[in-house]
């Protein structure tokens, strides 16, 4: 076990050590002067001369790769050309809203697939079945900008059952920002309710045809034991997975969510530092949440030996 978790350590360490190297070469790669294109068109040669020396573009490429690793290594993402502030700084300011929102999205799309994936993979070939199915596929095919500019219209603003849009003022309480995000976080939790449904369904039709299943009816076992102790726990490493990378690919993909709603979270951070090409928000945000990324899915493999300890790594 500690072995295991000491590769998967190792493995993380050279994800996020590609990922800073790609993030290094993004920018390096970019048509034109990078700092000419961060300060825009009305930048004298001078103003951009000294940007790039405080930006260190002005060095050999192989010392500015060196201290851009080890500036990263120690937190150290740079600073924003937009808000002059320090990149961990402005990211951990957006942080609560994503993670929220990527949370509370989560939750909805459980509270939908799970007991409708359990349900239909019992009543295969029912007419439940196959609505269930096809309204699954048709909210994984919907954009979610769509959806939420359905809900938004008919739910918020005709309804007003819910914030149309924003985050609170700025001296809005905890309670009152999360009620922002119950809209959206329906929206999403909607559209990947679609592939963690799949799964459950195709995880538990795969268990519910086992011989132990059948031994345990034939007992005189009741049902719902049958189904929830014995079929459920043994078909959740699958439904584990694909729980863990629909969490991941929240909180690295609530972009458009975000940008339709109008949260102030890392997702619309990003698609506003590519307008104002403020390019060290976009390598931190890159940083940010491939570490995340790789993390979460550590912990999901983790989570296996919980739910069934003949799991061995």
């Amino acid at each position: 076990m500690a072995q295991y978790i000491f590769k998967r350590i190792l493995g993380m360490i050279v994800v996020v050590f590609l990922v800073l190297t790609i993030a290094f070469i993004i920018v390096r790669l970019a048509p034109g002067d990078p700092a000419a294109l961060m300060l825009g068109p009305e930048a004298t040669p001078e103003d951009a001369a000294q940007l790039r020396a405080q930006l260190g573009l002005d060095r050999p490429i192989i010392i500015q790769y060196i201290s851009f690793i080890t500036n990263a290594v120690r937190g150290d993402l740079g600073t924003s050309i937009f808000f002059r502030q320090p990149v961990t700084q402005v990211l951990a300011g957006r942080a609560e809203p994503t993670i929220f929102l990527s949370i509370f999205s989560l939750l909805v799309a459980l509270l939908i697939a799970t007991p409708i994936g359990i349900y239909t993979a019992y009543r295969r070939g029912t007419w439940f079945d196959q609505i269930a199915i096809t309204t699954a596929m048709l909210a994984a095919s919907v954009p979610s900008f769509l959806t939420g500019l359905i809900f938004q219209r008919y739910l918020a603003t005709d309804l007003g059952w819910f914030e149309a849009s924003g985050y609170g003022g700025p001296d809005a309480d905890f309670l009152e920002r999360m009620r922002y995000l119950i809209l959206p976080s329906i929206v999403l939790g909607i559209v990947n309710s679609a592939l963690i449904l799949r799964f459950t369904r195709a995880s538990m039709l795969d268990i519910l045809g086992e011989d132990y299943i059948r031994t345990a009816r034939s007992k005189g076992m009741g049902e719902p034991r049958v189904i929830l102790r014995h079929a459920l726990k043994n078909a959740a490493i699958p439904i584990i997975t694909v729980i863990g990378l629909t969490f991941a690919l929240l909180v690295s993909g609530a972009v458009v969510t975000e940008r339709v709603f109008n949260i102030p979270g890392m997702g619309n951070l990003v698609v506003s530092a590519v307008l104002r090409r403020d390019y060290p928000i976009i390598q931190g945000t890159l940083i940010v949440v491939a570490t995340l990324y790789v993390f979460i899915n550590l912990l999901t493999d983790l989570l296996y030996l919980v739910v069934d300890k003949r799991v061995k790594y």
